[in-house]
């Protein structure tokens, strides 16, 4: 009887496991359909004055790979790295602390805090960002609204609650027996830090840095008001080729190149991150 309903059970997971899987299929079956139908619109030739479009061309990817489009590529690589490196400085001593105070009323604080951020829409706290960098409330020495230093602080910003939480989780689940035990051998507090915590805190990095990148590499209100039209991102650029030109095909084919350079940037990141952690 027993073998018997084991039997049955082992029949029964994988009809179980394909049915949960159901969801996810379909989603990924949705955004594939959607992928390729962004294709095959990139292929298709731009009759300007009209919306309607013409036969397949390879046009529409040789002009957004003139040297004015790479320049918005190259230019929304640099800010996304430079979110990234940034935003990682400026969240692993929150997350450090969030994970490893013994007080539960900080933690509580630090959590509040980091969580703020999510109960307020992206355009408020970039409107709030507009008014606090353009000398409304205080006096800069550098020029910031409009600017590519402005719309880093403002990226940095959105993306630190993301990367402290990632951070805090792993750096939560390091056991503080191995940081005893290097104490208690005689190492410094900050050698404790750089041969123990920060080592086996490299996948919470690796992660958050991933995570941060791809989202930067496709903010749309940040460098939309924040730049002030002078800062363009590819988001930006698809909007103005689409909405701005109504360049639908040309619009399709930088989302194309965009994507295409995301995936190959993401693996790239990934393989040198996990070597780094390896």
């Amino acid at each position: 009887m027993a073998d018997a309903a084991a039997a049955g059970a082992q029949r029964r997971s994988p009809a179980l496991g394909l049915a949960l899987l159901a969801p996810s299929a379909a989603m990924l079956a949705v955004f594939a359909i959607a992928l390729g139908a962004l294709f095959q619109f990139s292929l298709l030739e731009f009759i300007p004055g009209s919306l309607r479009t013409g036969g397949l061309t390879d046009r529409n990817f040789r002009g957004v790979l003139a040297p004015l489009y790479l320049r918005y590529i190259w230019d929304t690589v640099v800010l996304s790295a430079l979110t990234t490196a940034f935003t990682l400085a400026a969240s692993y001593p929150v997350a450090y602390a969030l994970a490893r105070t013994p007080s539960a009323r900080v933690r509580s604080l630090l959590l509040v805090l980091t969580l703020a951020p999510f109960f307020t829409g992206a355009i408020v706290r970039t409107y709030a960002w507009m008014l606090v960098l353009g000398n409304s409330f205080v006096r800069w020495p550098v020029k910031l609204l409009f600017e590519p230093e402005g719309v880093l602080v403002g990226l940095v910003h959105f993306s630190m609650p993301t990367m402290i939480l990632i951070l805090a989780a792993a750096i939560s689940h390091i056991d503080p027996g191995y940081e005893r035990a290097a104490a208690s051998l005689g190492a410094r507090p900050w050698r404790v830090f750089w041969r123990v915590t920060l080592p086996l805190s490299t996948p919470g990095i690796v992660s958050g840095s991933l995570v941060v990148f791809a989202w930067t590499f496709s903010a749309f209100p940040t460098p939309e008001l924040l730049g002030g039209g002078r800062v363009k991102m590819i988001a930006n650029v698809v909007k103005d080729l689409a909405l701005d030109s109504f360049n639908w095909p040309g619009s399709a084919a930088f989302a194309v190149v965009a994507l295409a350079v995301t995936l190959g940037l993401l693996v790239l990141m990934g393989r040198l991150l996990g070597r780094g952690a390896a």
